[in-house]
C-alpha cells in the first residue's frame, strides 16, 4: 500500500496519473497547502521540504517502509517498483532517453512556468520585466516540446512513459501561463490523446473535490507566498 500525500496540483497530478495507470494500491492523504498542511511536523518528517506530494511505501526495500518526496523522484522510484513505465537500467538508451525528458520537466517547463503563473495570476501587482521573462521563456520550452513530438509519438519515444505524465499536468495549466496551444499542433496532438486516457482522467478526480473553487483567496495567497515560507522549522 502506498501512503500518498497530495494536493490536485500539476506536480500531484502527475503521482496521481502514475497509480491510476498502474492500479497499484494507494491511500491519499489531502495536503491542503492553502491552510498549511505544508508545515506540520508530521508531514516535514516526510517531506523535509514542505512540499508536496510525497509517499510511504509501506512495503519498501526490504519489506520495511520508505518515505520519498520530489514527484520525480517518485515517479522514478515507482516505476521502477513496478516495472512499468520507464526502460530498465540495462537499456541505457531508453532509460535515460526518458530520464532526461523528466529532468527536463523537473528543471525547466515546471519552474519556468510556475513563475509565468504567479507573475500573470498571482502577484499583488504586474512586473512587466518578470512576467515577460517567464512566459516568453514558457512559450521557447512550448517550442521544444512540439519540435519533439513531430518526430516522437510520445515525449520519450514510440512508448507512454513516466515522462508524459510528468509533462502533461502542466501543460493542462497552458492558459495561465499565457500559451495557446493552437501554436504548437503537435504538442496539442499529443496533449488531446493523453487527456483521453480513462487512467489520466480517473487522476483528475483525485481530491477534485477537496480544492476550494474559483479564484485563491487572500488568506490562501497569505500563506502560499507569505511569511509562512520563510519561517524556520524544527522537526521532532
Amino acid at each position: 500500500m502506498i501512503d500518498l500525500y497530495s494536493w490536485p496540483t500539476p506536480n500531484g497530478h502527475k503521482v496521481h496519473i502514475f497509480l491510476e495507470e498502474t492500479g497499484l494500491p494507494y491511500k491519499v492523504h489531502a495536503v491542503n497547502i492553502g491552510q498549511g498542511d505544508q508545515f506540520k511536523p508530521s508531514f516535514l518528517k516526510i517531506s523535509p521540504n514542505n512540499k508536496m506530494p510525497a509517499i510511504v511505501d509501506r512495503k519498501g526495500p526490504g519489506g520495511k517502509p520508505i518515505a520519498i518526496f520530489e514527484s520525480g523522484a517518485i515517479l522514478i522510484y515507482l516505476a521502477e517498483k513496478t516495472g512499468k513505465f520507464l526502460p530498465k537500467r540495462s537499456d541505457v538508451r531508453g532509460y535515460y532517453g526518458v530520464i532526461q525528458w523528466l529532468m527536463f520537466q523537473m528543471a525547466s517547463l515546471g519552474p519556468m512556468q510556475g513563475q509565468a503563473h504567479h507573475f500573470r495570476v498571482y502577484a499583488p501587482k504586474r512586473i512587466e520585466f518578470a512576467t515577460n521573462r517567464y512566459v516568453n521563456e514558457t512559450t521557447r520550452i512550448y517550442g521544444v516540446i512540439d519540435r519533439r513530438l513531430k518526430k516522437s509519438k510520445f515525449i520519450a519515444g514510440d512508448k507512454y512513459t513516466i515522462a508524459d505524465m510528468a509533462i502533461y499536468p502542466w501543460i493542462v495549466q497552458h492558459d495561465r501561463a499565457g500559451q495557446d496551444l493552437k501554436n504548437f499542433p503537435s504538442l496539442k496532438k499529443w496533449f488531446d490523446k493523453m487527456g483521453k486516457r480513462p487512467a489520466v482522467k480517473r487522476a483528475y478526480q483525485v481530491l477534485a473535490d477537496a480544492r476550494r473553487p474559483g479564484p485563491m483567496s487572500a488568506d490562501d495567497k497569505k500563506m502560499l507566498f507569505g511569511p509562512a515560507q520563510y519561517k524556520r522549522r524544527k522537526v521532532a
